[in-house]
This record gives structure tokens, C-alpha cells and sequence, in this order.
């Protein structure tokens, strides 16, 4: 009798864990609704705004990220990386893509090497020894790991190719004029050397060569206001007083000059040109008397 009360017991407290999903989900539903639909999503208002961080309680600058792995804020942050255990940013990136080369350089090297004895041990030419499962299980691991890092490798080169992070593929950085994937994209050329630097000598070394200091970083935007504007069309510098000879009609833009200091230079320059063309009229005379 009591292994049959005990199992009937059983029986109803699993019946329950159906209700209890139910319940659990319909909770989530309503948290994930309400709460972080409605209330944490607001819209972006980022006219002059200043991004902070409230973990480190420091001030963010322009891409950089805080990491809930590592705790703290990463300039320029691409990803975490757990297998380096460690956050790829702007002091790493560029070690991270030569350490992505290198590995893919390996792979390769001992997929090649290994892949006449694979070929002979699956054919039965060599004997059947301890060897064999070692170089088999070799060959597919470093093909595995170099399809693997291949695509990583080439999907980050195509990230330097287009000046973006990780973090701003999947979620395009918000600009004054709205957001945009390609903000920080100065040109294929000018990518490349945002990451590995203007010598190209030093773009297989693992030295630091990277451009900028991770703080700011230059934007193909345009702003289109007010200040930003006049900035922008500002004159050239005014030519030197030799070579624009002055004029008495600028004396006349100045609003605190009369009208009589203006009528008095203009007959001060006309009585200027009449001695002017007396003085050549002059010397065309006394030329035909000579002849």
C-alpha cells in the first residue's frame, strides 16, 4: 500500500509540471512585454549626448563597449573571445587577426603534411599500427579547425575592409544623422591602415601599428549644422594689401562712415584716374613731336 501512495504522489506532483511551464512562460511573456518592451526601450536621443557607463562610472567614448565577461569597458570593442579569454578591442585587434593567420598558416601546413600518410592509411598501404589513429584523427582535426578559422579570418578581414566592429555589424553605430553601418568608413585603403598602419612592413609582425588612440576616430559623416557649417565654409585667408590694392567702395560698407566721407573719397579716386590719363595722353605727345 505505501509504494503505491508514494507513486501515485509522484504522479500527481509531475502532472504539475505542465501548470507550472505554463505559469513560468506566461510570467517571462508578460516581464518581456511589459517591462523590457515598454519601459527599458526608449528611443535614441543622442544630440550631443555623452554615453556613460554605469558599471565603471566613467564616460564612454565613441565605440567602445562594456564587457559583462571581463567587467570593464574596451575601447573599440569587436567581441569577447573565449578562447583567449580575453576581450578583442582596439589594443588587440590587429594580434587577433595575425593570430587568426597564423593558426590558419598551421592548419594548413599540417593538413598538407599529414594528408599523403591519411591517404595511405585509409587505403591500407601502411601497416595497421597505433599510428593510424593518430594521423587520421590529426588530418580531420586540422581540417576541421582550418574551415573553422578560414571563415572567421575571412569574415574579419571583411570587417577591417568596411572600418567595423563585430558589436557594429549586428548593430549599426547612431550618428546626429541617423545610424549608420558605414559611419567610420574612410575607404577600402584607409580601412586597412586604420588597423595595421600606413608601413606595410609591419602588417605580418605582431607590433602594435594600429592608428588613432582609441578614444576618437575619424567619420565619413558630414554634420549639417549651424556651427559645423560655417566652419566648413570659412574663406580662405585674405591676400596680402600688395596684391589687392585698396578701394575706397569697401570704406562704404562700414556702417558708422557718412555720406560726406564717402562722397569725398570717391571724387579723391576719380581726381586720381584723371591725373592718370593725363599724365599718359602726356607722354603719347611728346612722343609724336619726336617722331
Amino acid at each position: 500500500m505505501a509504494p503505491t501512495h508514494v507513486l501515485r504522489c509522484c504522479q500527481r506532483g509531475l502532472a504539475w509540471i505542465p501548470v507550472i511551464f505554463i505559469a513560468l512562460v506566461v510570467c517571462w511573456s508578460y516581464y518581456a512585454y511589459v517591462v523590457e518592451l515598454c519601459i527599458f526601450t526608449i528611443p535614441s536621443i543622442g544630440e550631443q549626448t555623452i554615453r556613460y557607463c554605469d558599471r565603471c562610472q566613467v564616460i564612454k567614448p565613441d565605440r567602445c563597449h562594456h564587457c559583462s565577461a571581463c567587467d570593464m569597458c574596451v575601447l573599440k570593442m569587436d567581441h569577447h573571445c573565449p578562447w583567449v579569454n580575453n576581450c578583442v578591442g582596439f589594443s588587440n585587434y590587429k594580434f587577433f587577426i595575425l593570430f587568426l593567420a597564423y593558426s590558419l598558416v598551421y592548419c594548413l601546413f599540417i593538413a598538407a603534411t599529414v594528408l599523403q600518410y591519411f591517404i595511405k592509411f585509409w587505403t591500407n598501404e601502411l601497416p595497421d599500427t597505433h599510428a593510424k589513429f593518430h594521423v587520421l584523427f590529426l588530418f580531420f582535426v586540422a581540417a576541421m579547425f582550418c574551415i573553422s578559422i578560414l571563415s572567421l579570418f575571412s569574415y574579419h578581414l571583411w570587417l577591417v575592409g568596411k572600418n567595423r566592429s563585430t558589436i557594429e555589424a549586428f548593430r549599426a553605430p547612431v550618428f546626429r544623422t541617423g545610424s549608420d553601418k558605414n559611419g567610420f568608413s574612410l575607404g577600402f585603403r584607409k580601412n586597412i591602415a586604420q588597423v595595421f598602419g600606413d608601413q606595410k612592413k609591419y602588417w605580418l609582425l605582431p607590433v602594435f601599428t594600429s592608428q588613432g588612440d582609441g578614444l576618437t576616430f575619424p567619420a565619413r559623416l558630414v554634420s549639417a549644422d549651424a556651427e559645423q557649417a560655417t566652419v566648413t565654409l570659412h574663406p580662405e585667408p585674405n591676400k596680402s594689401a600688395a596684391e589687392v590694392p585698396a578701394s575706397p567702395l569697401n570704406d562704404s560698407q562700414n556702417r558708422l562712415l557718412s555720406n560726406d566721407q564717402h562722397a569725398n573719397n570717391i571724387t579723391e579716386h576719380l581726381a586720381n584716374n584723371t591725373l592718370k590719363s593725363d599724365e599718359n595722353e602726356t607722354i603719347t605727345i611728346s612722343m609724336e613731336s619726336e617722331s
